[in-house]
Parts: structure tokens; C-alpha cells; sequence
């Protein structure tokens, strides 16, 4: 996991817009245990945090 995009939200597969919030937010089903670890920094970076990259989900569709 590339540690300088780990920081990045914007770029991760999990972050989507959500129509009901009408903002972005992270889409990722946690559990309680799981939200509580991440909300309480014990983690320099999300864990969980995939890189999105349309164009090479594009490519995958071609």
C-alpha cells in the first residue's frame, strides 16, 4: 500500500457520494469494534484504504 495515498480519501475505493448524507463519505461496512479502532488513531493510516482507478476498471470492461 502506497503510504502517501493511504491519507487520501478522495482516491480510495470505499469513498462514494451518498444521495440521503448528499455528501461523500466512506462506504465501507465496519463493525462497531472495527469504526471504534479506526476512530481512536490507533492506525498512522486507514487500513482499509483500496486505490480506485476507473481506467483500469474500464480496461478490465474492454
Amino acid at each position: 500500500m502506497d503510504q502517501k495515498g493511504a491519507h487520501d480519501c478522495e482516491s480510495c475505493l470505499y469513498y462514494d457520494y451518498d444521495e440521503e448524507w448528499e455528501c461523500e463519505i466512506c462506504t465501507l461496512d465496519l463493525d462497531e469494534d472495527e469504526m471504534e479502532r479506526l476512530a481512536s488513531s490507533r492506525y498512522s493510516s486507514c487500513p482499509y484504504y483500496r486505490f480506485y482507478d476507473e481506467y483500469k476498471l474500464v480496461q478490465k470492461q474492454n
